[in-house]
């Protein structure tokens, strides 16, 4: 069992944008298949730039505020209580369009090499 707390966490800066802030509450390795479980907190205009995983599915759940993802080449309104699941190989980016903090919880799955060859 492990409990963490958002407020005893430090913050570090997300790999796609070091602007927008991460916490991550589970990383790699302390539960299986799991690759992180973070809440980000991205600043007005702040963009997590397009990208894919080739060995993960994320998802991601806006908390707050508003912006927009773009899932191959296709556009979606965030708000909160949005739930977005992020499949291998697609291309995604986040951005925050609003005028407050958009705060996205998140999460990756490790996907089996052998799986991804099946499907």
């Amino acid at each position: 069992m492990k409990i963490t707390h958002l407020n005893d966490l430090p913050q570090e800066g997300v790999s796609h944008n070091r602007n927008i802030r991460k916490q991550v509450m589970l990383r790699m390795g302390e539960l299986p298949h799991l690759t992180n479980f973070s809440q980000a907190r991205f600043p007005p205009g702040a963009v997590a730039n397009g990208h894919a995983h080739q060995d993960m599915c994320e998802v991601f759940f806006i908390e707050s505020g508003t912006g927009r993802i773009t899932v191959n080449n296709q556009e979606y309104a965030l708000s909160p209580g949005t739930c977005i699941a992020i499949d291998v190989g697609e291309v995604h980016e986040l951005c925050n369009t609003g005028s407050t903090e958009l705060v996205v919880t998140y999460f990756g799955l490790r996907v089996p090499s052998e799986v991804i060859r099946q499907e």
